[in-house]
């Protein structure tokens, strides 16, 4: 690993309070997940969250994707969780299913999301990052390269990608480049924007499967 970084392993003993500490005290995390390696902060902290966009080089217009442990932690986002949402996790969460919401004007949101059109979440089939999100609350995490590059697949490549910016890496093993399948549900149609470990016609196939069983979509 790069002189500086510190790094832990997944589920070795203090690797969670670990990275619960430094993203409670404002700092970045590389976590493992179920498709590549992420780069996280906690959502309610403006500082962390302006130095993601800052270690990945991101464009400020881009807003950042949010993991959660559980169905309920993303229904406390205040999104519009609908039939098509409840078909989809259903099947594939946890696991590489990415889904764009929009918000529920009847229901509350975190001031974090405070004039966001829309939150794409993902609840990942990753028992370490659940546990995690389970001890911290959701947390907004992106790939973990400087935007525009390739995903590295391993913790020491991430690294050396990433530098000092980041407080804590969490080596999972090496991972896969090929990231999650993003469908939006914001429109009246749900339509596949990212095609990744789950095929889009696998997603056209359960959609369509409900709505033939009769569930209004």
């Amino acid at each position: 690993m790069p002189a500086g970084v510190t790094t832990v392993r997944a589920g070795s003993d203090g690797s969670l309070a670990a990275a619960a500490a430094v993203l409670r005290s404002g700092g970045l995390v590389v976590l493992p997940t179920d498709t590549v390696y992420g780069l996280a902060a906690l959502p309610h902290l403006p500082d962390a969250v302006r130095a993601v966009f800052r270690a990945k080089g991101r464009p400020s217009g881009m807003h950042l994707p949010v993991l959660a442990a559980t169905v309920e932690q993303v229904r406390g986002l205040g999104v519009a969780f609908g039939a098509a949402a409840s078909v989809l996790a259903d099947r594939w969460w946890p696991g590489p299913l990415t889904l764009a919401f929009a918000f529920d004007p009847g229901s509350g949101r975190p001031d974090w999301l405070a004039g966001r059109d829309e939150v794409a979440v993902r609840v990942p089939d990753h028992d370490f990052v659940r546990a995690l999100l389970r001890e911290t609350g959701v947390l907004v995490v992106t790939s973990a390269n400087p935007h525009g590059t390739a995903t590295p697949l391993t913790a020491e490549a991430v690294s050396a990608s990433l530098g000092p910016s980041v407080g804590l890496v969490v080596d999972g093993g090496a991972l896969t480049e090929v990231p999650s399948t993003v469908v939006s549900l914001v429109g009246r149609e749900p339509v596949v924007e990212r095609e990744g470990v789950i095929p889009a016609p696998d997603v056209v196939e359960a959609l369509t499967g409900a709505h033939e069983d009769g569930l209004a979509l």
